[in-house]
């Protein structure tokens, strides 16, 4: 009798939940203001409550493992013991994937899975390292007249160009030729500015373009040499005067 009734509490533990897992690590990466969902991957059985009496699925956050959302005895729990989600936490009542609304970059970090599937086995685990990152602004060109020049001896004109963005905590700004990287500089978990010199020859017809990205998006402004270097272009053109025989040239 004792051993009949210790089968049918395993057999009803197994049968909690229907689905594989395993300690595993799925990054994520998402763009502020966003939402997503960390899927458990229980497969729902037509007809069939997914979580029977006594099972349990606990999603935690952050170092902590601070209990953000569970499912036991059939009942739902959001907690708000975390008060940075507020109510943008929900959960599928079936398979008690995890969505996080208007996700912000706070919340960034460990998301962990716990699952009672199995007296003999154990617990199962998923867990999620999520990337939240800030929308990019678009980078700004501006010229330096102080610093551009017309060579001696020749009639090239150089043009100081500089490609600048604003409060940008993760992101690399960089110079391009075309398609030819010229120049990056990089910024990680620090708000700062950044900026990033180019000189071009007025005259230069090649394509340049000043690009700000992350690992999932990214903005670009396009070089129009003639827009940005016709003014300095004119203020540098030395000025001929006819004179008798004479030329005089004057800058």
């Amino acid at each position: 009798m004792i051993l009949c009734l210790t089968l049918i509490i395993i057999y009803c533990v197994f049968m909690c939940i229907s689905g594989v897992f395993g300690d595993e690590m799925k990054s994520v990466s998402v763009t502020e203001g966003d939402s997503i969902t960390l899927n458990t991957d229980i497969k729902v059985q037509r007809g069939l409550n997914t979580f029977r009496t006594h099972c349990m699925l606990l999603w935690m956050f952050g170092a902590q493992e601070t209990r953000i959302a569970e499912i036991y005895n059939r009942k739902m729990f959001i907690y708000d013991s975390n008060e940075s989600f507020g109510d943008r936490l929900q959960m599928d009542n079936q398979t008690g994937s995890l969505t996080i609304r208007n996700i912000r970059t706070e919340h960034s970090g460990l998301y962990k899975l716990l699952i009672l599937r199995n007296i003999i086995r154990g617990n199962s685990y998923k867990r999620f390292s999520v990337s939240v990152y800030a929308h990019l602004p678009v980078p700004v060109i501006t010229t330096n007249s102080s610093q551009c020049s017309s060579s001696s001896g020749s009639s090239s004109q150089n043009c100081s160009l500089l490609c600048s963005v604003l409060n940008v905590s993760d992101g690399t700004l960089s110079w391009y030729k075309g398609n030819s990287l010229l120049s990056s500089i990089s910024v990680s978990d620090l708000s700062i500015s950044l900026s990033l010199p180019l000189e071009v020859e007025y005259q230069d017809k090649n394509t340049y373009s000043c690009v700000l990205n992350n690992p999932i998006s990214n903005q670009t402004k396009h070089l129009d040499i003639s827009q940005f270097c016709h003014t300095l272009s004119l203020h540098l053109t030395p000025n001929v005067s006819q004179q008798g025989d004479r030329t005089a040239v004057s800058e």
